[in-house]
């Protein structure tokens, strides 16, 4: 074979072998999901201040001394939520005692918890996970804090013919969800 032929077959050969490794050449291609659970959560998310009646005097006249406070909750966008209040003898049906400070003192004045202003809508401690009761419903709309959801809350005591003392009590903000 002439000198010319063999280069034009190597030629040939090395551009078969390059076709032929082109026709082999490919690429595949899979699939993965990325994939995360929210759960519900809610949260008072600022404690609730205090509710200070002031001083009265004493008197064996009924009285009307009340004050209020805003409950703030903060629930997962879409979530029912039910709050309940238990004054820390935790009767359910929103009355509470408050007690003295002084050593002794067994007197105690007797108030009751309001959703309303009006103070003629008792708010207690009778809401679960599916029903309202005797509390305050509501919608979550997110956890940030310009989502939360505010509920006013009232106290009413109509009696304070008692010992001269401070009298206070503990209330419980359950809320359910």
């Amino acid at each position: 074979m002439n000198l010319h032929m063999q280069r034009v077959t190597r030629l040939a050969l090395l551009a078969l072998g390059i076709g032929a490794a082109a026709a082999h050449a490919g690429s595949v291609a899979d699939v993965f999901r990325i994939q995360m659970t929210i759960t519900t959560a809610c949260v008072v998310t600022a404690a609730p201040t205090d509710i200070d009646l002031g001083s009265v005097a004493a008197k064996a006249t009924a009285v009307n001394v009340s004050g209020s406070t805003a409950i703030d909750v903060n629930c997962t966008k879409k979530t029912p939520f039910f709050i309940g209040l238990a004054p820390s003898d935790d009767n359910r049906n929103g009355s509470g005692m408050m007690r003295g400070q002084i050593s002794g003192n067994s007197d105690r004045v007797p108030y009751r918890l309001y959703s309303n202003a009006a103070l003629n809508r008792t708010w207690g401690n009778t809401a679960t996970s599916t029903r309202r009761g005797n509390g305050m419903a509501g919608t979550g709309a997110g956890m940030a804090a310009a989502d939360a959801v505010s509920f006013p809350a009232y106290a009413k005591v109509t009696n304070v013919n008692f010992r001269p003392d401070s009298y206070a009590d503990t209330v419980t903000v359950n809320v359910h969800y």
